[in-house]
C-alpha cells in the first residue's frame, strides 16, 4: 500500500482518474516521477488558463517573495491589492463599460457564490434562489443548494432548501422554451413558487456536461430577473477569465449582471483567489458582515495582476476562438465517424465536450488517453461527456498532438466495443462486395 492509499482520505478522486505521481510541470505539460510526459488538457479543472508555471507570472511572483512582500493580510491594504484593483479596473472593467465593486470573499469559487447568495437575500429580503438543472456552483452548503448533481447534494447530509430548481436552456429539448415556463410559474400566484431573491446561472455548465445556453435565452433570463426584481448572478468561475474567448463568458450576449462570481484562473497561476463583483449600488454589506481569514492572499494578487497583461488587447481572445474551433472540428468529426457512440459535440472557445452514448464510454476514452500521455477529464451527472480544457496559451502543434491522442483513444475503445468508424465500415463493406 502506497503513502496516498495509506494516509489520504477515500474522498480523493482526481488521483484515481490519473494514477501518476507528478513532479514538475511547464506550459501544457506535466511530468511524473518516471519521467513520462503528459499533455495537460485538464488545466487544474480550469485554474491554469495560462499554463503551468507561466514564466511571465512566475517572475513577478518570485520577485515579490524575494522582496519580502506581504503574503497574508486579511483585508488590510497592501500595495499588491491596490495594484490588482487598479489594473482590473483599467484593463477589464472600464473597456467593457462595467462598474463593479470588488469583494474578496475568500480564496475559492464556492466562497464567491456563498457571498453572492447572502447579499441577494440581504438586499431583497427574500429567501429562495432560482437555479438550474445540471448546475454546479461549489461544495459548501449554500452552493450545493443551488447545484443540481444528486451525488454531490447527497453529501451534505441535511436537506438543501431555499432554492428553486428550474430547467436550463434545452433541458426539455429544442421545442420547449424554458424561459416561458419559468415566467409562467413566477407570474402565477397559484403556482406555489415564491418570488426568488436572485437567479444564478452559468452561461456554459462546465461540470454539468458542457451545456451551452444560447445568448437569446440568457438575455431573456436577465430580462425576467428585472421584471420580478431579482438579482441576476452569473457564475463565471470556470468559464470566465477567457475560457470561452472573451474575458467574461457573458460578453457576447450583451449581458449586464448584478453580481459576477470569479475564481479558478483569476490568479492565473493556480493560487487560490476569488472575486465577487457587485454592481456599485448593491454593495450594501456592513463592515465585517461577510468575513474570511484568507481573503488577503497577496501572492495570488501579484500573479493575477500580471495575468491581466494578456487582456490589454484582443490577441488571446481571437486565439482561443480559433483554437476552440479546431477542437470542435475534431469532436464533430468523431461524432460523424462514430454515430453509434457519440451524440454531439458542444462547447464554446476552449471548453469543448463530446457527449457519449454508451455508459462508461467517456471514462474509457479518458483512461486510454491517459495511457497515451494526455490528461482529459469527464463531466456531466453520469460522467458521460469527455471534457477538454487545454491552456488558452497552448501552441497549435501541441493542441493538434493532443487531439490526435483523443482520436487514437477513441479508435482503441471503439474497437474493443466492436464498433468501427463509418469510414472503416464503408471500406470493409466495399472489400466484402
Amino acid at each position: 500500500m502506497n503513502t496516498i492509499e495509506r494516509m489520504e482520505s477515500e474522498v480523493r478522486s482526481y488521483c484515481r482518474a490519473f494514477p501518476a505521481t507528478f513532479t514538475t510541470a511547464e506550459g501544457c505539460y506535466q511530468y511524473d516521477d518516471t519521467g513520462k510526459e503528459y499533455l495537460d488538457f485538464f488545466s487544474g479543472a480550469g485554474t491554469l488558463n495560462y499554463g503551468h508555471n507561466n514564466p511571465q507570472l512566475k517572475a513577478k511572483l518570485v520577485e515579490y517573495i524575494q522582496q519580502d512582500g506581504v503574503v497574508h493580510s486579511l483585508d488590510m491594504t497592501t500595495t499588491a491589492k491596490v495594484r490588482l484593483l487598479e489594473r482590473f479596473e483599467s484593463v477589464i472593467l472600464k473597456p467593457r463599460g462595467l462598474d463593479y465593486k470588488v469583494q474578496f470573499p475568500g480564496p475559492t469559487g464556492t466562497n464567491a457564490v456563498e457571498s453572492a447568495l447572502k447579499l441577494a437575500r440581504k438586499i431583497t429580503g427574500r429567501e429562495k434562489i432560482l437555479s438550474f438543472t445540471n448546475a454546479f456552483h461549489g461544495m459548501t452548503l449554500g452552493s450545493l443548494t443551488v447545484s443540481g448533481n444528486t451525488f454531490k447534494r447527497d453529501g451534505a447530509g441535511i436537506p438543501l432548501t431555499f432554492a428553486v430548481m428550474m430547467p436550463y436552456d434545452g433541458y426539455f429539448g429544442e421545442d420547449v422554451d424554458t424561459i416561458d415556463y419559468i415566467d409562467q410559474l413566477l407570474s402565477d400566484t397559484g403556482s406555489g413558487v415564491d418570488a426568488p431573491a436572485a437567479a444564478i446561472v452559468e452561461t456554459v455548465q462546465a461540470e454539468g456536461g458542457i451545456n451551452v445556453a444560447s445568448f437569446e435565452w440568457l438575455r431573456r433570463l436577465e430580462a425576467m430577473c428585472r421584471k420580478y426584481n431579482m438579482l441576476f448572478i452569473v457564475d463565471d468561475i470556470q468559464v470566465g477569465c477567457g475560457r470561452t474567448g472573451p474575458f467574461f463568458s457573458f460578453e457576447p450576449a450583451g449581458l449586464d449582471p448584478d453580481v459576477v462570481c470569479l475564481s479558478k484562473s483569476l490568479s492565473g497561476y493556480g493560487l487560490p483567489l476569488a472575486f465577487t463583483l457587485i454592481r456599485r449600488e448593491l454593495d450594501q454589506w456592513e463592515p465585517g458582515e461577510h468575513n474570511g481569514t484568507f481573503r488577503g492572499h497577496n501572492l495570488a494578487f501579484v500573479t493575477a495582476t500580471e495575468a491581466l497583461s494578456y487582456w490589454e488587447d484582443d490577441t488571446l481572445r481571437r486565439a482561443v476562438q480559433r483554437k476552440g474551433q479546431k477542437a470542435r472540428d475534431c469532436f464533430d468529426g468523431l461524432v460523424e465517424q462514430y454515430p453509434d457512440l457519440f451524440v454531439e459535440a458542444r462547447g464554446r472557445g476552449l471548453i469543448q465536450g463530446l457527449e457519449c452514448t454508451p455508459a462508461g464510454l467517456a471514462d474509457q476514452i479518458s483512461v486510454a488517453a491517459f495511457e497515451r500521455g494526455l490528461l482529459a477529464e469527464t463531466s456531466g451527472p453520469e460522467g458521460h461527456v469527455l471534457k477538454l480544457l487545454p491552456p488558452l496559451t497552448i501552441e497549435d502543434a501541441e493542441l493538434a498532438a493532443g487531439l490526435q491522442i483523443i482520436e487514437e483513444a477513441v479508435e482503441e475503445v471503439a474497437k474493443k466495443r466492436g464498433v468501427y468508424s463509418v469510414t472503416a465500415s464503408e471500406q470493409h463493406d466495399a472489400h466484402a462486395s
